[in-house]
């Protein structure tokens, strides 16, 4: 039964992550029309980065990216310190209706942001894109904070206000240090949805600024080309890598 378990897992493992290794793989592949493997070379890495126009979609992804995740620490680390410490008779309501954004469809928030922005008269572009990528990535933080709230002793604030402590000393030498995991690992999660997004992105981004995920989307409609594959492995490590520290983070004791 161990085996079975075990061979079941590895081909679970194996259609999941097989696309992405051949993919990586044919970054190095010394040919450019065909998929056969003719030798290792990073010629195609030199190019990539030799492309003004790539290099600056993938800039305007980090700063999008890592803007929207700082906008959606803050916002949703108060909300979650407000859901946990106050009972108002709307709380339940705003708890619910963070888990319906984190599970609705991206191309229905995507229209729906386009149609407010439009009734707005919003032009879109980078605030508008922003704007977008804060409230997809909202609700994962409140929901990672909130989790770890839940999870402290609340003795221990109790304790620092009967020692004199005010409200912001609370905040700032009880609470913050006991859900700064959390509120990393909700960092590096939203950075990790902002740079990965394009439905939304599609929909809330105008001509003057364009994200690396569109990029890639035109590059590949036009055919494959091996910068595509470059680009696409680096993302994978950048996304890996963001996706590894916040589980560190998340899994640290208070």
């Amino acid at each position: 039964m161990r085996t079975l378990r075990a061979v079941y897992a590895g081909l679970v493992y194996l259609f999941l992550y097989l696309p992405l290794a051949v993919m990586v793989a044919y970054s190095f592949n010394d040919s450019r029309f065909s998929m056969v493997w003719k030798g290792f070379t990073l010629d195609w890495y030199v190019k990539l980065f030799a492309n003004t126009g790539l290099m600056q979609a993938a800039w305007h992804s980090l700063l999008i990216a890592a803007v929207s995740a700082t906008c959606s620490s803050i916002l949703g680390t108060f909300m979650a310190m407000a859901l946990h410490r106050w009972r108002f008779p709307s709380r339940k309501v705003i708890h619910t209706s963070l888990f319906v954004m984190m599970m609705s469809p991206d191309i229905v928030i995507g229209i729906s942001l386009l149609v407010l922005f439009m009734a707005l008269a919003l032009p879109l572009g980078f605030w508008t894109l922003l704007m977008a990528h804060v409230t997809l990535c909202v609700p994962f933080v409140a929901i990672t904070v909130y989790g770890r709230l839940l999870g402290f002793d609340r003795h221990v604030v109790e304790a620092a206000r009967d020692l004199g402590a005010g409200e912001y000393e609370v905040f700032r030498h009880v609470v913050l240090p006991m859900v700064f995991p959390a509120v990393l690992a909700g960092w590096f999660l939203s950075f990790t949805l902002s740079v990965d997004d394009v439905i939304i992105s599609f929909f809330t981004t105008g001509p003057t600024f364009e994200v690396l995920p569109l990029r890639i989307y035109s590059m590949v409609r036009l055919g494959l080309k091996p910068e595509v594959n470059a680009l696409c492995a680096i993302m994978i490590l950048v996304t890996v890598v963001a996706v590894l520290l916040s589980q560190r983070f998340l899994k640290e004791k208070p």
